[in-house]
């Protein structure tokens, strides 16, 4: 029998989001941590004189090291924080975002996807942007998933990339359909075929990256009480179970439409591995109400790993020294197991 292989200890590649949020003094505290939460080495990708700024406020003499490139950074990360150095246009200031940074922290997105695609990180880890200041700025998509999607394009173009959000934690995983639009756009947007390939996709990551060989899915209704067979709108009845038939059929174990009021107590979520839902509130609020501070927001189906923390750049907390790492450090774990993950299966 062969030997198992082992899994590469390449870095994490980590971004600095918003340069006037929280995202900086986060990699601080997670790098400050890292033995405490048994951490892989992470390097971020920000203002060098930033994290010094950052690191200086928290009253922290924490060492700083400034790395050509991210695969220098295990060599470092035991003793210093990495930091693959993207430059500001100008200073930043805590709370006070601006949009002539904004192409900073877009190029450590891309920089960190990057270094992914060629083998030099295993992972990306996005903090938090804001969208408002990054569209002042020029920023042309909704958001990081929509993002990611186009660079993942950009540097595996022989792969369909289909991205898609999942907001996980020990106790429960959700998948909005739609994302950042307006509630009153949703039902236009809604189809049963995007119900089924966004399905699909979350199937066959549960599989590859969660290590769940059948997994279970639920579906939301759209209307209350998914319904009720036609008498509160229309389209659970005619799209979103022909969508669910669609997916039985594929073979998959899928429930619904289900009213989505009863689907997120306790003994409900022990009949599912992930449920999908059809709007954004209608997943973010109950997994934000479980684990405001430890939930993780994943993009499935991409050719690469990121995770990110399920919160915001918190303006209003920056620089305060009041901010929990919970969930980055959550992040920057679930992001190592899904790339061992990746490995084993690659190279089995």
């Amino acid at each position: 029998m062969d030997a198992p292989q082992t899994v590469p200890r390449l870095p994490i590649a980590l971004t600095m989001g918003d340069a006037a949020g929280i995202g900086p003094e986060l990699a601080i505290l997670a790098w400050r941590d890292r033995k405490l939460h048994g951490l892989l080495p992470f390097a971020i990708y920000a203002d060098l004189d930033l994290m010094r700024s950052v690191a200086a406020s928290l009253g922290s003499d924490l060492p700083i090291v400034d790395v050509s490139e991210v695969g220098e950074c295990a060599g470092v990360f035991d003793r210093a924080l990495p930091v693959v150095s993207v430059a500001l246009n100008q200073p930043a200031r805590a709370g006070e975002p601006t949009p002539a940074n904004g192409a900073a922290t877009i190029l450590s997105i891309k920089r960190a996807v990057a270094d992914v695609a060629a083998k030099r990180a295993s992972a990306v880890v996005t903090n938090p942007i804001a969208k408002a200041v990054l569209y002042q700025s020029g920023f042309a998509h909704p958001g990081h998933t929509e993002y990611l999607g186009e660079l993942a394009k950009e540097f595996w173009p022989t792969d369909t990339a289909q991205p898609v959000m999942m907001l996980c934690s020990s106790q429960l995983r959700v998948v909005p359909v739609t994302i950042h639009v307006p509630l009153k756009d949703v039902p236009a947007l809604l189809t049963t075929a995007k119900i089924v390939e966004t399905a699909r996709v979350v199937a066959l990551a549960l599989r590859r990256d969660f290590g769940i060989a059948s997994p279970r899915l639920a579906i939301t209704g759209l209307n209350p009480h998914a319904g009720e067979d036609g008498t509160i709108g229309t389209e659970d009845r005619d799209v979103i179970g022909p969508a669910v038939g669609a997916l039985r059929r594929d073979g998959l174990d899928v429930t619904g439409p289900q009213a989505a009021d009863t689907l997120f107590h306790a003994a409900a979520r022990q009949r599912y591995d992930a449920a999908i839902a059809m709007y954004h509130d209608q997943a973010l609020i109950p997994i934000k109400t479980l684990a405001f501070d430890e939930g993780v927001n994943v993009t499935l189906g991409l050719p690469f790993v990121r995770t990110s923390p399920d919160h915001g750049t918190a303006f209003g907390i920056a620089g305060k020294g009041i901010a929990s790492a919970a969930s980055l450090i959550a992040a920057l774990k679930l992001a190592a197991d899904m790339s061992a993950r990746r490995f084993r299966a690659a190279t089995a």
